[in-house]
């Protein structure tokens, strides 16, 4: 068994969301057609450009407010979807499109300051993911984001 597993955004935050349509910060959620890949942040799989209908809201992948705190745009599935499963693998959709998901890992330590970064490339990230934790003992969880674009794809905790 491997040494992380992988954490989406809920299904029960999603639902909550499309049903409110204001996002944590107040803001309005907005409804767009897919002009990119995404991933939906709730099952962790591409969309498909230009027929998926996606929300884009603002969100925070912290629990704690401070300097780290990054709030950005992601992006659901506008219809409910179910939350990513295979939770002790990296989504493969996401790990083997390099070209729409250059990866970043970036960990956190339990105060929420950021103690790591390294640019997956052509790495295997599920074999990075876990020499990170076999070798950082100080990292607590991991964030995967998108290189280009700076965006949290989603949470990586350690076992």
């Amino acid at each position: 068994m491997r040494n992380f597993k992988i954490v989406p955004l809920s299904e029960g935050y999603a639902s909550q969301l499309r049903t409110e349509k204001k996002d944590d910060y107040g803001l309005e959620v907005m409804e767009q057609l897919s002009t990119g890949a995404g991933p939906c942040r709730v099952s962790l799989q591409p969309f498909e450009i230009g027929k998926d209908i996606r929300l884009v809201f603002r969100h925070s992948p912290f629990e704690i407010k401070n300097a780290f705190d990054q709030p950005g745009p992601v992006f659901i599935h506008k219809k409910p979807v179910k939350a990513y499963k295979d939770i002790y693998n990296f989504p493969p959709d996401i790990k083997k499109d390099k070209d729409n998901f250059p990866l970043s890992l970036i960990g956190y330590n339990q105060e929420q300051k950021m103690v790591f970064t390294k640019l997956v490339g052509d790495e295997d990230v599920d074999e990075l993911i876990e020499k990170i934790f076999k070798n950082h003992h100080n990292i607590s969880y991991l964030h995967a984001r998108n290189s280009e674009a700076c965006c949290f794809i989603c949470k990586i905790e350690r076992l």
